[in-house]
């Protein structure tokens, strides 16, 4: 009589489904996008809250890109040496948690401990997102990137939305975050059911250690200005458009909105072109474009018409730097949760420098300093992809 089969005590871990991982990192994003384009249209709210100014409720900005920057660094080693997965599920949770009691926080130092955790949460999830993605789509990583970064759109499009309608019926914010919260919980429960990819960088030829990390550090900056150009229009266009009088707060919502909607679109827009088109033409015609908006905006700041207009096109031309200049760097550097972290360390100094920059400027200066400060950080742009593109041709691209 043979004996009974008994289970193996260390069965093999189950392939990660490439679909699936992928379609729960565009959920994800989505939570994202919902979190992030929250603050811009509260910050009215939130400083009446706590009964702090316009210059004092700017700091929120700092805490949240200060978490970001730490969040960055601590997470891109996490997702090198634990499953991507339970990290960015119980991350998601975390996240949830922070956004609920946003409503209940009486004064600026509780609401800055409460971004700070939200910014290392977001960067945490940012991080795992964009490295397991080019985990399991090294080989054709730019029109996936570019969807990626499309659901963060379409989050980012939902939040103001949300706002401006718990607003009108409230008067308030509270449900406006406690909904947010609630959206962010599917994609937690998807995450953690799923199997995480490994890190396939010990198949791959390094690009040599003499220049990688230069090159590593030109990104990083690169990125700050794009982030810091999205996140300072993105953050003051609410309060903009309210102190001009071109707008009554459910109008800015929209207004806020609209960028986003446009943001979207721009990101849907170039999952296509991203197949056809090398990333450094794709990222000077967006930077272009970028410098047109806010011109439209600058040249007519008594117009409606003309703030509409504007913010559409500096959405819509925005919309594929970050993901373009992620698919640019996979070209020429092996991704590793690391160097991830250190892009994002950019992007968190970019989210936190020109939205305060603009902070400290916007009651004395007046609004107009939001135009000259984004358009200030276009041109550096230009400037620092002519050398981005200098530098990559002289850097041996990784072999897979």
């Amino acid at each position: 009589m043979e004996p009974l089969p008994f289970p193996n005590p260390h069965p093999p871990m189950p392939s990660p489904s490439p679909t699936s991982s992928t379609m729960a990192y565009f959920a994800a994003f989505i939570s994202l996008g919902l979190t992030s384009a929250t603050l811009g249209p509260t910050l009215p709210a939130l400083a009446d809250q706590t009964g702090v100014t316009l210059k004092g409720i700017s700091y929120l900005f700092t805490a949240r890109s200060l978490g970001y920057m730490l969040g960055a660094l601590n997470g891109g080693r996490l997702f090198d040496r634990m499953p991507g997965h339970f990290l960015m599920a119980g991350t998601l949770l975390a996240t949830a948690a922070l956004l609920a009691l946003v409503p209940s926080a009486a004064t600026i130092e509780v609401l800055f401990a409460l971004m700070l955790f939200m910014g290392a949460g977001e960067a945490t999830l940012d991080v795992g997102c964009n490295t397991l993605l080019v985990w399991i789509h090294r080989d054709n990583l730019g029109p996936t990137m570019n969807a990626l970064h499309f659901f963060f759109g379409v989050g980012a499009l939902i939040s103001p939305i949300i706002v401006g309608q718990v607003v009108a019926s409230t008067g308030g914010i509270a449900w406006a975050y406690w909904l947010v919260a609630l959206l962010v919980l599917p994609p937690a429960l998807v995450l953690f059911r799923l199997p995480a990819p490994s890190n396939p960088s010990h198949h791959t030829q390094k690009v040599p250690v003499a220049t990688r990390p230069a090159i590593v550090l030109l990104f990083a900056v690169c990125f700050f200005l794009i982030v810091g150009a999205e996140a300072g229009f993105a953050s003051w266009i609410y309060t903009y458009a309210l102190e001009l009088g071109l707008a009554d707060a459910a109008g800015a919502a929209y207004l806020t909105s609209a960028f986003w909607g446009a943001f979207t679109i721009g990101r849907l827009v170039m999952i296509p072109v991203a197949a056809r088109l090398r990333p450094g033409a794709i990222l000077f015609g967006d930077l272009f474009g970028c410098l047109i908006g806010v011109a439209i905006i600058a040249a007519w700041p008594s117009e409606t018409t003309a703030l509409w207009l504007g913010t559409a096109v500096f959405g819509l031309s925005i919309a594929s730097l970050f993901a373009t200049l992620f698919s640019l760097a996979n070209e020429h550097l092996n991704i590793s949760g690391s160097i991830t972290g250190w892009f994002f360390v950019g992007t968190s100094a970019g989210g936190m420098a020109v939205p305060w920059t603009i902070g400290q400027f916007f009651e004395s200066v007046g609004p107009g300093v939001m135009t000259t400060v984004v358009a200030v950080d276009l041109l550096a742009s230009i400037v620092l992809f002519g050398l981005v593109i200098v530098a990559t041709r002289s850097t041996p691209t990784p072999l897979p």
